[in-house]
C-alpha cells in the first residue's frame, strides 16, 4: 500500500510539472512601465540656532517660533531634534536643531528672508513631499499594469494570437520613494535664497516635481 501511495504521488507530481511546463510554453511575459510627475505640497526644513549661553538660547528659540509663526508655520509643525553644548567654542557654545513643516500656503520666500539672522547656524531642505502620494503611487502602478496588457495584446495580435487570463503579476522593485531626497536640492538652495532676497513670495512653484516610476512584469496565457 505504501509503495502504491508513493507511486500515485510521483505520478501526480510529474503531471503537475508537465502542466507547469505547458503553461510556461504557451504564455507571454511582458513588462509595463508608467511614470508621473507630482507637484510637491509640503516641504520639511532642518534649522539650527546658536547662542553663547542658555538664557540667550531660550531667547533665540522664542525668536525662531515667532518668525515661523509670522510665516504661517504652526507650532505643531515644529519638531525639536537635538541640542549640543560646545564648551571649547568662543561663540555659539549652545546649538539647538529643529525641523519644521511648511505647506503650499506658507510663504517660503518670507521664511528664508526672515531667518537670515546671525543666530541661525544652518537652514536646509530635508524632504519634499506630496501628502496624497499614496494615491498617486496606486495610479502609476495601475497604469503600468495596463501598459503591460496593451503590450501583450499588440505583440500577440501581430502573430494572430491574443492574450488570455493573467498567469502572473509581479511588481518590480525600483526603489522609488514618497519623498525627494535633499541631495537633489542642494544645488537649488542658492536660487531659493536669492528669491527670498528678492521677496519672491511663495517658492513652491520653483521646487522640482516629485517623479514616480513603476514597472510591472506580467505573464498572460496565449489563446
Amino acid at each position: 500500500m505504501k509503495l502504491r501511495h508513493f507511486l500515485l504521488i510521483g505520478i501526480f507530481t510529474l503531471g503537475s510539472f508537465m502542466n507547469a511546463q505547458e503553461v510556461k510554453k504557451n504564455a507571454i511575459e511582458v513588462t509595463g512601465v508608467a511614470e508621473m510627475e507630482i507637484e510637491p505640497d509640503e516641504i520639511i526644513f532642518s534649522i539650527g540656532i546658536k547662542a553663547d549661553n542658555k538664557n540667550e538660547l531660550a531667547d533665540t528659540e522664542k525668536k525662531l517660533f515667532e518668525t515661523l509663526k509670522n510665516a504661517g508655520i504652526k507650532n505643531e509643525d515644529i519638531k525639536f531634534k537635538s541640542m549640543y553644548q560646545n564648551t571649547y567654542a568662543k561663540t555659539g557654545k549652545f546649538t539647538k536643531n529643529y525641523q519644521f513643516k511648511a505647506n503650499a500656503k506658507a510663504d517660503i520666500g518670507k521664511v528664508f528672508e526672515d531667518l537670515n539672522q546671525k543666530w541661525v547656524s544652518n537652514l536646509n531642505i530635508a524632504e519634499v513631499k506630496n501628502t496624497k502620494i499614496a494615491d498617486f503611487r496606486k495610479t502609476v502602478k495601475i497604469n503600468a499594469l495596463k501598459a503591460a496588457k496593451e503590450k501583450a495584446d499588440y505583440l500577440l495580435e501581430s502573430m494572430g494570437k491574443k492574450a488570455g487570463s493573467p498567469l502572473e503579476i509581479v511588481e518590480i522593485e525600483d526603489y522609488t520613494s514618497d519623498t525627494v531626497l535633499p541631495v537633489a536640492y542642494r544645488s537649488k538652495m542658492n536660487s531659493i535664497l536669492e528669491m527670498a532676497d528678492a521677496a519672491a513670495g511663495n517658492s513652491f512653484e520653483n521646487i522640482e516635481n516629485i517623479k514616480l516610476k513603476y514597472s510591472i512584469k506580467t505573464r498572460y496565457e496565449i489563446l
